[in-house]
């Protein structure tokens, strides 16, 4: 079975498994994202729940299966998809400012030796005030707090107009202020058409932050 070719399915994953090693992580995961959905992929630790969303994007090796997103190889469409990722898997010791991590976003249209004009800027900002962090906008990235580096990276995110929204726990470690102020650019999002997926953790939120829930143990469990 391969991954569907719907090009109005934004996700779709036909017996995807992935081995660490010896060790299987995910086990013959099939499922599908609707359009204009917010789902959760919740499960318990080591459930294969990040490691999903890395083999979905090329991130990590796939042992077997196949992943489409809106029926096509992701290095087609990538432009149509954003990801957000733990904070904990980023260097933030880079030398980058929050506004730089920003514009990172637009790295795939400008390519790798255009810099950044003030349209692109001036879009970075608007990105920045839609997640309430515009006044720090010319802070390195490695001081600012963890809730404001999940915000300066959903706005990376919002920068690319993607019509897919990928986020690996984007609450965990965050202040309770940040979580609202996620939620409410998602669900923003969302009531544009945009699609949301996002690995969650915390199962008293989930079914008032999305509208569908995966849940993962090694393979879909429901």
């Amino acid at each position: 079975m391969t991954a569907g070719t719907d090009p109005d399915m934004p996700l779709s994953v036909r017996e995807l498994s992935v081995a660490f090693g010896d060790l299987p992580v995910l086990t013959d995961v099939s499922l599908d994202v609707p359009m204009s959905s917010m789902t959760a992929i919740v499960g318990p630790n080591g459930a294969g729940k990040s490691t999903l969303l890395k083999a979905a994007l090329d991130l990590v090796p796939r042992r077997s299966g196949t992943v489409s997103f809106f029926g096509e190889p992701f290095a087609k469409v990538r432009r149509r998809v954003a990801f957000v990722p733990q904070r904990a898997a980023v260097d933030w010791d880079f030398p980058a400012t929050a506004i730089d991590v920003v514009l990172m976003g637009l790295y795939a249209d400008l390519g790798l030796f255009r810099f950044p004009g003030r349209r692109q800027r001036e879009r970075a900002r608007a990105a920045l005030e839609r997640v309430g962090m515009a006044d720090l906008a010319g802070r390195q990235i490695g001081r600012l707090s963890g809730g404001q580096q999940q915000r300066v990276f959903l706005a990376r995110a919002l920068i690319q107009d993607a019509e897919l929204i990928l986020l690996d726990e984007p609450f965990a470690g965050v202040d309770a202020a940040t979580e609202q102020a996620v939620v409410a650019v998602l669900k923003t999002l969302n009531d544009q058409g945009r699609t949301v997926v996002a690995v969650h953790h915390d199962l008293s939120t989930v079914e008032s932050y999305f509208d569908r829930v995966i849940l993962l143990a090694g393979r879909v469990v429901a």
